[in-house]
């Protein structure tokens, strides 16, 4: 299948574009510095996913788009908007539409699944409208994936829990919130197979979580890192309204109680994650300060 891929230099991005390389299918990647893609066999075409007539034309050219990039900023609904007009404007009748959401526009819930009510933080929030317009766009196959908290190779959102304040004499790691919640995650190779597995066998109007169904407290992911760092395991909670004044919207965002299985996609697309926990990643050094 001839796919145009956005992201492909980006944490999830890149693996993706290797793993549907491996998978057999030929990728043309819209990206911003080509240097940067490491899959030699992928077409590079230089450009920026806000411009609207180079997207539309790479979409008509495709059998499939998959889209993993994002600015990560208050431009987000904008550039993403943009984007999703300008693919649907693009691609043909009975192509396929994958697109990147996000576990946190389900809020918390301890058992979290696609048919659970959405309800939003602020940061993402806009997410919903254009969702729900590119799911039910007509004449084309229209998926989304949704990640949870992302790890592996030292990177992605837990690589914050390391980063925390050493605080008191003994010193402790300071956790992000109280600690008492839960993160969903999912290792980022496991879902890179989500998303070839999404484009080979989902259906049209599908949304997968993924999530690889360990879903950790911080408290815990806290307890292995401070041990890592020296510190006995020592960990003290942050007020809720500290994080927040800290980290503003993202802030909130990590201060939700999620936790998932991923069981649909297992299920519906036989996807099988067989990496190590986040716990388990963290107690083998991966996340270690260099």
């Amino acid at each position: 299948m001839n796919v145009f891929l956005t992201g492909a230099t980006g944490y999830i991005g890149s693996r993706v574009l290797l793993a549907l390389i491996q998978a057999g299918h030929s990728v043309t990647a819209l990206v911003r510095d080509p240097s940067r893609v490491r899959a030699e066999t992928a077409r590079l075409v230089t450009g920026d996913m806000r411009d609207r007539d180079l997207v539309r034309g790479l979409a008509a050219e495709a059998d499939a788009v998959i889209a993993t990039a994002a600015p990560g900023d208050a431009t987000s609904a904008a550039a993403d908007n943009d984007f999703v007009e300008a693919v649907l404007a693009g691609l043909r009748p009975g192509a396929t539409l994958v697109r990147t959401g996000g576990i946190w526009v389900y809020g918390s819930g301890d058992a979290i699944t696609e048919e659970s009510p959405l309800s939003p933080p602020a940061i993402v929030a806009w997410r919903e409208e254009i969702d729900r317009r590119a799911l039910t766009s007509p004449g084309i196959r229209s998926l989304l994936v949704e990640p949870g908290v992302v790890y592996g190779d030292g990177a992605g959102i837990p690589a914050m829990v390391f980063g925390g304040a050493q605080l008191g004499d003994p010193a402790a790691l300071q956790l992000i919130g109280p600690g008492t919640q839960h993160w969903a995650t999912v290792h980022v190779d496991d879902l890179a197979e989500l998303y070839v597995a999404t484009l080979t066998h989902g259906s049209t109007g599908d949304r997968f979580l993924g999530v690889g169904g360990d879903s950790p407290s911080v408290a815990s992911l806290a307890d292995v890192a401070s041990r890592r760092l020296g510190l006995d395991g020592r960990v003290v909670a942050e007020d809720p309204a500290d994080t927040v004044a800290r980290l503003g919207a993202f802030g909130e965002a990590l201060l939700m109680d999620q936790q998932a299985s991923g069981e649909k996609a297992r299920q519906t697309l036989d996807w099988k994650p067989s990496r190590p926990t986040l716990l388990e990643v963290f107690a083998a050094g991966e996340y270690d300060p260099s």
